[in-house]
């Protein structure tokens, strides 16, 4: 995925299982976060929503994929998902399909995002969930956020870059 808007090509399925891609988002500031519902980060749903709530009007979205590869916890169906995020958080942004993150079935988007974000000492490989990707407008991959930044944090760097 060398050209910066391959990224938006990417083709990805909704929560729901309709064909998608990133192509919606094109022109967009996005935050795109592997999520879990029985994670220690978990209340970190709260800060997304909020930050989606904040910034959405402006170009903004968060993007969420759930992942069940570490400690099994997001073993729950799509149907699962979307009613506990909706009823415990009140979640409004985009909830896409169970995905992996890491190996040799992990998604060509979170392939392209570790790529292009490596991580501590240049590794690749997501450590947890809650790990967040900022993309920039034209679909480059700006930053890689690591499970214990709270999106509170990250709010300086979102509203720079939809300044």
């Amino acid at each position: 995925m060398a050209a910066s808007t391959s990224l938006f090509d990417t083709p990805i399925y909704t929560l729901a299982g309709e064909a998608s891609s990133l192509a919606q988002y094109a022109g967009h500031v996005l935050l795109i976060v592997n999520v879990a519902s029985e994670c220690g980060f978990t209340p970190q749903y709260q800060g997304l929503e909020a930050l989606q709530q904040k910034f959405s009007g402006q170009g903004f979205s968060v993007l969420g994929f759930p992942c069940n590869q570490f400690g099994g916890q997001e073993p729950g169906s799509s149907e699962q998902i979307a009613l506990f995020c909706r009823e415990h958080f009140k979640v409004t942004f985009p909830l896409f399909e169970k995905i992996d993150v890491n190996g040799a079935h992990a998604h060509p988007l979170f392939r392209a995002l570790k790529s292009s974000a490596p991580g501590l000492l240049g590794t690749e490989a997501i450590k947890w969930n809650f790990t967040k990707f900022l993309v920039d407008r034209k679909g480059r991959v700006l930053k890689r956020f690591a499970p214990s930044d709270t999106p509170e944090k990250l709010e300086p760097a979102i509203a720079k870059l939809l300044a």
